[in-house]
């Protein structure tokens, strides 16, 4: 079974039309841009010989005729405010090719692939809404409530697409045996590597934290410098002490990030009174995450007893704890990888959150990288090379038949 390259990469270009901005893609989750995507991606599935349905929340879901067991296969189309071509839509578009080309073999045509664009995977509104809603998490409320940065109401949003009142489309444990999810790197590794192929072992965990710095406003110019409770300077101060904490507990993956620092007055006269900082850590072990909670809970703790300025850890979103692909369904890409790309493909883990995640606590899961040129997504250059492309949906391609006849056999 071989995959159409041309076809493939012709989908691809002709999705990254919807919303172009010089060589990336502005398609924000629900706006009417994103809709004009789903509907044409709608059509792509259909012209596949799947059934497809936009659902209730906007996700674009397959379905394959032939009975089960299906592979599912997905990602996301929507796009970061400054969103690149691949990120997300490399999937989708596999998965659509993926099922074509099953469709034209003798050997396959009788296998099930279904396909899914799932919708707001980036968190414009709520994320990961459309593969949490496909699981049957509880998002009614969160619907009700979620708005974007301008203030829309997820709700309204719903509606102004014309699904309110629409289906969703839900998980068939009784079909759905097995999720899988390509995707590009959006790191360098697999390109430091010289490697073709990433296979994901986990996909990190994830803490956010404010830590908010409680001192004293004062006149800049008349408050010396011994008496100052500055906690501007203090929250400076607390970043370097935290850096060598945190590289003690880390291994090569471990990632740490002040995303925001927020100022309380902001004034060049003001000494702050208050200061926040927007801190996210992540790491695949479970273990270090935790020592790493512990290691700043101490820092905080220690920090208030030598300093007049106060610190307040408050958590900004519930932990997300790692979650560990699928062993047998890595080894099918692996032996995929191993025939198509020999020498060029390693294990890796996922150091950002995907759909992928929330699917796994249902079924089976696993994902597949190729390279991000330069390391760099969520950027308008966002790039992945062609060769790449093609091969890593080779590969998919191939672990998706063995998956699928793997399944059956198990089944009969």
């Amino acid at each position: 079974m071989k995959i159409n390259a041309e076809r493939l990469l012709n989908d691809l270009k002709q999705l990254r039309s919807f919303g172009a901005t010089g060589p990336g893609v502005v398609r924000l989750a629900l706006s009417p841009v994103d809709m004009q995507s789903r509907r044409w991606l709608a059509g792509r599935m259909t012209d596949a010989g799947l059934n497809a349905v936009i659902d209730g929340v906007g996700t674009v879901f397959g379905r394959s005729s032939k009975s089960g067991p299906a592979l599912l296969v997905g990602s996301h189309t929507d796009t970061q405010p400054t969103g690149g071509w691949l990120d997300g839509a490399l999937g989708v578009i596999y998965g659509i090719e993926i099922a074509r080309a099953l469709a034209e073999s003798d050997a396959t045509r009788h296998l099930a692939v279904d396909v899914a664009s799932w919708m707001d995977e980036e968190g414009t509104f709520l994320s990961f809404l459309g593969s949490r809603s496909f699981v049957g998490e509880p998002v009614d409320e969160s619907i009700l409530n979620a708005k974007d940065r301008e203030g829309l109401l997820l709700r309204d949003a719903l509606a102004n697409a014309g699904l309110d009142g629409t289906p969703r489309v839900r998980l068939d444990g009784s079909r759905h045996k097995a999720y899988m999810e390509p995707h590009i790197e959006q790191g360098g590794r697999l390109e430091a590597a010289g490697k073709s192929i990433g296979v994901v072992t986990t996909i990190v965990g994830i803490r956010e934290l404010r830590l908010r710095f409680k001192g004293q406003r004062n006149h800049a110019g008349t408050t010396p410098m011994s008496i100052r409770r500055d906690a501007g300077a203090a929250l400076v101060s607390f970043i370097a002490q935290m850096d060598e904490a945190f590289t003690r507990l880390a291994d090569a993956d471990t990632v740490w990030t002040v995303g925001r620092i927020e100022l309380d007055p902001g004034s060049f006269s003001v000494v702050p009174g208050q200061a926040d900082m927007y801190l996210q850590f992540r790491d695949a072990n479970a273990q270090r995450l935790n020592a790493m909670e512990s290691a700043l809970a101490t820092l905080v703790s220690e920090f208030n007893a030598a300093h007049k300025v106060t610190i307040e850890i408050i958590a900004c979103e519930q932990p997300e704890e790692p979650v560990v692909m699928d062993s047998a369904l890595q080894q099918h890409l692996a032996r995929a990888a191993d025939v198509l790309a020999p020498g060029q493909w390693e294990h890796m883990p996922s150091g950002a959150s995907h759909d992928a995640k929330v699917l796994a606590h249902h079924l089976p899961a696993c994902m597949l990288f190729v390279p991000s040129i330069g390391g760099v997504s969520h950027d308008f250059v966002e790039d992945t090379a062609e060769e790449h492309i093609v091969l890593g949906c080779q590969v998919a391609a191939n672990a998706a038949v063995a998956i699928l006849q793997d399944l059956r056999e198990r089944q009969s």
